[in-house]
């Protein structure tokens, strides 16, 4: 920092002439205050990015009030800082701040004073890439939103809205209630209904039924965009240079765009085995949901959340399930709780073998569905064996769609083993004009409503002067296996290993559901728990719940393990009668005390 010039001129002209020259003759300008906390930020900014800075100290000169009035008749600002790089003024602490963020400080610095073709870029039109692109634009921003779905080896292809809407939440969500009717079909003869029909399921009707739904939603979704003015292209984007796209359409017609700002909102796909038969054979959660014929005796590979759901579903609605299950269910979340819910399907048909992996798929008859071989070998003992299905759904986990979208060219670190974005605590890559957000961030929650909060949320930040972050920590969420799982916070596994086994206490309970008792059915199978931390007042850590509604019951307790629930909080609640959820207020740790009291209600 240099002291501002002695023996200003008096004379308004001079002092305006004055101000002029400073402005040409520096790289970096700062009209400041020495006592100015936010003048000091600007300064650090400047220090950090090793520029030199020409400082003028409006409190230090005789004549400093009467440069702001000069300034402010320059720039329309009077307040300080009051920032210039290579002759064009920035602004003050916040703007200067904002254009670090997004690049544009640096171009500026490089002596680069391009005008861009929008004002942000956002390469996916999921549900993240939705939400920052609409508010972006509700913030008076120009911006543009390039979808493009690669097809499957399938050849399965869906519209705007990415994986939730098209071959994810939405449809595992519907297709779940498909199956929760036939149960509560089997229910309703306990409860009085009588029909003499045979009940049977019609797939190519459920599948009709959903798709002309998630149809309205793509629709929905384009007409959302056009009414708030942002431009879409169903084109595949690739960087081309920095600030640079290529768009390519379906046909092969390219077009070339450019933006201050970009964010990477591209999302996941099916991760397939690399083995022989994969491509060529199986199906994946992609082509699930739109399967224009049942998919008959199935044999699910993997234990993820997708696989366990898909399995639970298929046998709802009367199908043949296997799950061929590599190591533990559910890796990353409570293992507890993921064991149960795989009892419970398994009580309820469908068969697990595990550990096994497989080797090879051999298509055996062509057919909708045909009928597939596959040869697989345990992880344990190396035996092998195989199975005949109809079909064979892989779902193993995801993959990053960040490989050929062209982010060397611009110098984008990836973690080069999953594809996933490393990124601050503001979204933001190594490369400062460019973000990303949703199922790509390395560490991040994979969910919608995640990508939806971080996407406007960044919107606001670029674009509406906001420094509200998105919170990554306990995040609720839900598993849709037939005996639904939610949860918020952490395992019992991964709070032992933060607080230490001695500091932290689980509170547990079986419960029976109202609904189940008629039926006779599903007797104690219910379970939640809470993981709560000695050393903070017993702080509830962890809420787990094994039941009905997981997510209804879960959201709410998510709320309240924001607001840093306590066991005690927890026991002073009243609880809603008779429902799961109350059984929330009721968790203790003497499982046999809880069981007398279920039963001497």
């Amino acid at each position: 920092t240099t002291m501002p010039p002695t023996g200003c001129g008096s004379g308004r002209d001079e002092m305006k002439t004055q101000i002029q020259a400073l402005i040409e003759s520096n790289q970096v300008l700062i009209f400041s205050k020495s006592y100015c906390p936010f003048c000091v930020k600007v300064k650090d900014l400047f220090k950090e990015l090793n520029v030199a800075v020409h400082a003028v100290e409006l409190d230090l000169i005789d004549e400093g009030s009467n440069f702001q009035d000069i300034l402010l008749e320059i720039t329309g600002q009077k307040t300080v800082p009051n920032v210039f790089v290579n002759k064009t003024h920035v602004g003050g602490c916040d703007k200067t701040l904002q254009a670090h963020k997004d690049g544009m400080l640096q171009k500026l610095l490089d002596g680069s004073n391009e005008t861009y073709e929008y004002d942000l870029i956002v390469i996916g039109g999921g549900s993240g890439g939705l939400a920052c692109s609409k508010e972006a634009a509700t913030l008076g921003k120009k911006v543009l939103v390039l979808d493009y779905v690669v097809p499957t080896p399938k050849g399965t292809t869906w519209g705007l809205g990415g994986t939730c809407v098209n071959v994810g939440c939405i449809p595992k969500k519907l297709m779940h209630q498909a199956a929760l009717l036939g149960t509560a079909l089997k229910d309703s003869r306990n409860f009085g209904w009588e029909y003499e029909e045979k009940v049977k399921h019609n797939w190519q009707t459920m599948v009709e039924s959903i798709s002309n739904y998630i149809g309205s939603l793509n629709w929905g979704y384009r007409v959302e965009l056009r009414d708030k003015n942002v431009t879409y292209m169903n084109s595949y984007a690739e960087f081309v240079e920095p600030h640079k796209i290529k768009a390519t359409n379906k046909r092969g017609k390219e077009s070339f765009h450019t933006a201050a700002a970009f964010v990477l909102a591209t999302g996941e796909r099916p991760r397939y085995l690399g083995i022989p038969g994969d491509k060529e054979y199986c199906i994946t959660s992609d082509d699930l949901f739109s399967l224009p014929y049942c998919p008959g005796k199935t044999l699910v590979i993997g234990a993820s959340y997708v696989a366990l759901e898909c399995a639970g579903f298929l046998a709802g609605i009367g199908l043949d399930v296997t799950v061929m299950v590599r190591s533990i269910l559910l890796r990353g979340f409570d293992q507890e709780m993921a064991e149960r819910a795989g009892t419970y399907m398994e009580d309820h048909g469908v068969k697990f073998i595990r550990p096994f992996v497989p080797m090879k798929i051999e298509q055996l008859e062509e057919g909708t569905p045909g009928k597939l071989k596959v040869t697989a070998k345990s992880t344990e003992s190396g035996e092998m064996i195989e199975g005949e299905y109809n079909t064979v759904l892989i779902a193993v986990g995801r993959d990053a769609c960040t490989g050929k979208i062209g982010l060397d060219k611009v110098g984008v670190e990836i973690n080069e083993k999953n594809g996933k974005v490393p990124v601050n605590d503001e979204e933001q890559t190594n490369v400062p004009y460019i973000y990303a957000i949703g199922d790509i961030l390395e560490g991040k929650w994979e969910l919608t409503p995640v990508a939806i909060q971080a996407g406007k949320l960044l919107a606001r930040r670029l674009f509406g002067g906001s420094s509200l972050k998105c919170d990554y920590i306990n995040v609720p969420t839900t598993v849709f296996t037939p005996l639904e799982y939610g949860c918020c916070g952490l395992s019992e596994e991964k709070a032992i290993e933060l607080y230490g086994e001695e500091n932290i206490e689980v509170y547990h309970s079986l419960f029976w559901p109202l609904e189940c008792t008629v039926p006779s059915r599903d007797n104690n199978k219910c379970y939640s728990k809470i993981v709560c931390n000695k050393l903070d007042n017993e702080r509830v850590v962890g809420f787990h719940y094994l039941g009905p509604n997981a997510g209804e019951v879960t959201q709410g307790f998510g709320v309240a393990i924001k607001c840093r629930l306590t066991k005690e909080l927890l026991e002073n609640t009243i609880g809603i009668h008779p429902t799961c959820a109350e059984v929330g207020p009721f968790l203790i740790n003497d499982l046999l005390l809880h069981l007398i009291l279920v039963y001497n209600l």
